[in-house]
């Protein structure tokens, strides 16, 4: 089963200092289609003006990965941390019962572009916590790099769901595939470039849905990819 859907066929809101592109139902875009897939609930595609960004805000149960791909994305929240995302982190806030953050760009000019994941967690009610580690292009040079998992497995960031999210770059002949194991499903976002996965060309924005089975990647053109492995 793959089920294509183009980067034009997302969500869609410009707030001036904020340019969003939804993957899944969000804020004031509601698409019973597109809900989420499997614990994957969210896919924003965040573009933040120059000294802007969201205010102090609170969420609870849920985990939040912000993967930046241009400029930096400064954090602080009521845990106490306060850091700079920049291209190549990974942050996962766990949010458990509760926790308010705000996320800035405080450049003086330049636009913060980046992704907004949220999954749904397996367990509810745990203690807020947060992780932040750097994975170098090198790392994901031609490969799928694992950078999300439930144990944090491989240098990993871990997280409160049975999940594996995977981030690769792809140019040329390099290529990489990944097994989706019976009974799972996975989910193809292409950040950046394009690229072939499993035969369709995929531009940035466009994602592809699979169930059980081989996810291939090839023939990468300036491409940035992240594959979800589901429950």
């Amino acid at each position: 089963m793959l089920t294509l859907r183009k980067s034009e066929d997302r969500g869609h809101a410009n707030h001036g200092w904020l340019d969003s592109y939804h993957s899944f139902s969000f804020a004031n875009y509601h698409d019973p289609e597109h809900m989420g897939y499997g614990p994957l609930r969210v896919i924003n595609e965040d573009r933040v003006q120059a000294g802007s960004g969201f205010g102090t805000h609170g969420h609870r149960d849920m985990e939040i990965i912000s993967y930046v791909l241009e400029g930096s994305l400064g954090h602080e929240d009521s845990m106490g941390n306060g850091s700079s995302i920049v291209p190549g982190d990974v942050q996962r806030m766990s949010a458990g019962t509760g926790v308010r953050h705000s996320e800035f760009n405080h450049n003086k000019s330049g636009v913060t572009h980046f992704l907004q994941i949220w999954i749904e967690p397996k367990f509810t009610g745990i203690k807020p916590s947060y992780e932040q580690k750097h994975f170098s292009a090198a790392e994901k040079r031609g490969c799928l790099r694992l950078i999300a998992s439930p144990d944090g497995r491989d240098g990993s960031v871990s997280m409160n769901q049975d999940a594996f999210l995977y981030a690769g770059l792809f140019d040329g002949a390099e290529r990489a595939a990944h097994d989706i194991a019976a009974g799972r499903r996975g989910y193809v976002h292409v950040a950046r470039g394009s690229v072939t996965v499993n035969g369709q060309r995929l531009r940035a924005g466009d994602a592809l849905k699979t169930g059980a089975g081989g996810i291939a990647i090839a023939q990468g053109d300036g491409a940035e990819v992240l594959v979800f492995d589901l429950p």
